[in-house]
């Protein structure tokens, strides 16, 4: 293959990448304007300025872009946790002042509040979605459980629950104050978060205690 060809195998496949983005950006929009019933796939198409066609290269359907941006707003806050518990040699106070930081961005973003409307919405019209949507779901929270296993392990402190558990409550309670965030101030959710954090932190066990 000469690297001529190998150019323009590249361009291709970065002008598939955009077409897909592009694609994604205009359906999330369009699904928080106009609720995800009201974005047909001939709108999306549209409003991003490719055929319907080039719609279906990308995505069997909508429900397959609406799981991609639930896989993606999950993915990117594993991932910040993760990297917030991969630091050592901090002290415990310096370790949940990080934490603060980050749960202060939490449900933030007014359109993946309505997101999470739209999803749960569907998942309780659509059995099929609601399948693929608990996959993702259980998927955060076996990463959001080892996180929290971290985080307790490093404090020398024993979960008072199984971790999964603990993250299976953090998820419900950051979802319900997102689907509350209208009526409540911006940056409650993550201080709400961290309050009950610290108080089962404050009250559980010490690792071999006596």
């Amino acid at each position: 293959m000469s690297p001529t060809t190998a150019r323009k195998r590249l361009s291709r496949e970065e002008s598939q990448a955009q077409t897909r983005e592009r694609l994604i950006e205009t359906a999330q929009q369009l699904f928080v304007a106009n609720g995800y019933g009201g974005a047909s796939i001939r709108d999306i198409a549209n409003k991003a300025g490719y055929s319907q066609g080039a719609f279906y290269s990308n995505f069997s359907s909508k429900e397959d872009v609406l799981l991609e941006l639930l896989r993606r707003h999950m993915a990117a806050e594993a991932a910040q946790l993760s990297r917030l518990m991969s630091n050592d040699g901090r002290d415990s106070e310096r370790m949940l002042a990080e934490l603060d930081v980050w749960a202060s961005t939490l449900n933030q973003d007014a359109d993946w509040c309505m997101l999470s409307i739209e999803l749960q919405l569907h998942a309780n019209r659509s059995k099929t979605f609601a399948a693929e949507y608990q996959k993702v779901w259980d998927q955060h929270r076996f990463e959001l459980g080892r996180v929290i296993g971290q985080l307790f392990n490093k404090l020398g402190r024993v979960p008072p629950e199984e971790p999964g558990e603990l993250a299976a409550a953090f998820m419900a309670l950051s979802h319900g104050l997102a689907l509350q965030r209208m009526s409540t101030r911006p940056d409650s959710s993550g201080r709400l978060i961290m309050a009950f954090l610290r108080g089962l932190i404050a009250n559980a066990e010490r690792e071999n205690a006596e």
